[in-house]
C-alpha cells in the first residue's frame, strides 16, 4: 500500500492536506482582493490563517480588514504578527501605520521604538517615529527623528518637507528655509516646498515674491487647492476682496465640491459686507463638510458679534 501510494500519489497525511488547503485559500484570497471581492477574500484569509499563522497571509488579511474599515480587527491581527515575528521591523512598521490611521500616536510611537530596537538604520522608521511625535505634540522629538532619517538618506524628500513645516510652525524661518532650499535643489518644481516658501515670504513681508510663488505653483498644477487658498488669503489680507473672490471662483470652477473654498469665499464676502452671499457660501461649505459645521457657524457668529462691538 505504501509503495503504491508513493508511486501513484495515494492518500496524503493530514498535515499535507492542510498545507494544500492553506495554499488554495491563500491564493484564492489574493485573487479575490485583486478584483475587489473583499468579503470573499477575507473569508479565504481567515480560514487560511486558522490553519497556519503565515505572516504574508496575515498581512493580506490585515490589509483587507483596513479596506472594509474593520480597523480593530486589523489592529489585533497586526499585534499578533508582532508577537510571532518580533525580529521583523516591517511588522512594526505596519502596526505603526495603522495606529497613525487610528490617531493612536502613543501606540504608534511604541511600535516605532520596537522597530528601531531591531534595526536602527532604517530611515523610514525614523520618519514614522517623527509622525508619531507630531501627533503627540512633541516637535523637538519629531525634528530629532527627521534629522536621523535625513542622515541615513540625504535625498529623503518627505523628511525635509516635514522638518521644514515643523520648523516653520515653531517660527524658525531660517532653518525652515534651509530645508526648503534643499528640496528645491532636488526638485525645482516641488509644489509643497514652493508653497511653504511662499508662506514664509508672505509673513516676512515679502508679499509680492510670495504671490509669484503661488502663481508659479498654479501654473505647474492648476488643481493645487492649497495654492488657491493661500492666494485668496493673500488678497484678503491686502483687503483686495474682489481679487480674493475671483481666486476662489476659479478654484470652485475646477472643483465645485471644494468645501474650504466656499468657506473662505464666505469669509471674504462677510468682510466685504455681503451677508447674504456669505451665508450662502457658508451653508454650502457645511453641506460639503458637515464635520466642520460647528467651527464655520461659530466663526460667522463671532464675526457678527465683533462687528457690533462699539469702539
Amino acid at each position: 500500500m505504501g509503495i503504491f501510494s508513493s508511486i501513484f500519489g495515494g492518500s496524503k497525511s493530514p498535515e499535507q492536506e492542510n498545507e494544500k488547503k492553506f495554499d488554495i485559500l491563500k491564493y484564492d484570497g489574493i485573487r479575490a482582493m485583486r478584483i475587489g471581492k473583499l468579503t470573499y477574500a477575507l473569508k479565504c484569509f481567515e480560514e487560511a490563517t486558522a490553519l497556519k499563522e503565515d505572516l504574508e497571509t496575515m498581512n493580506h488579511q490585515a490589509n483587507a480588514y483596513i479596506r472594509v474599515n474593520r480597523m480593530d480587527d486589523a489592529r489585533r491581527l497586526m499585534e499578533r504578527m508582532t508577537e510571532i515575528a518580533p525580529d521583523q521591523p516591517l511588522v512594526f512598521h505596519s502596526l505603526a501605520s495603522l495606529c497613525y490611521m487610528q490617531e493612536d500616536y502613543k501606540a504608534m510611537d511604541e511600535a516605532c521604538r520596537k522597530a528601531l530596537a531591531v534595526d536602527d538604520q532604517d530611515p523610514g522608521t525614523y520618519f514614522l517615529s517623527a509622525k508619531a511625535a507630531v501627533g503627540l505634540s512633541n516637535g523637538i522629538q519629531a525634528i530629532a527623528m527627521l534629522t536621523k532619517a535625513i542622515m541615513l538618506n540625504e535625498e529623503f524628500v518627505e523628511a525635509y518637507q516635514m522638518r521644514a513645516e515643523i520648523l516653520w510652525a515653531m517660527r524658525q524661518p531660517k532653518d525652515a528655509n534651509e530645508d526648503i532650499e534643499k528640496l528645491l535643489a532636488i526638485n525645482p518644481e516641488d509644489e509643497s516646498a514652493l508653497l511653504l516658501k511662499g508662506e514664509i515670504l508672505a509673513v516676512s513681508g515679502e508679499e509680492e515674491q510670495a504671490l509669484q510663488l503661488m502663481n508659479q505653483v498654479l501654473e505647474l498644477n492648476p488643481f493645487n487647492e492649497k495654492a488657491y487658498l493661500l492666494k485668496g488669503s493673500y488678497y484678503l489680507l491686502k483687503k483686495k476682496f474682489d481679487k480674493a473672490i475671483a481666486v476662489y471662483d476659479e478654484a470652485l470652477e475646477i472643483n465645485p465640491n471644494f468645501a474650504q473654498a466656499y468657506h473662505e469665499r464666505g469669509r471674504v464676502k462677510l468682510e466685504k459686507g455681503d451677508k447674504a452671499g456669505s451665508m450662502e457660501d457658508m451653508k454650502r461649505a457645511i453641506e460639503l463638510a458637515p464635520e466642520n459645521g460647528a467651527n464655520i457657524s461659530g466663526e460667522y457668529n463671532n464675526y457678527e458679534q465683533q462687528k457690533n462691538i462699539p469702539f
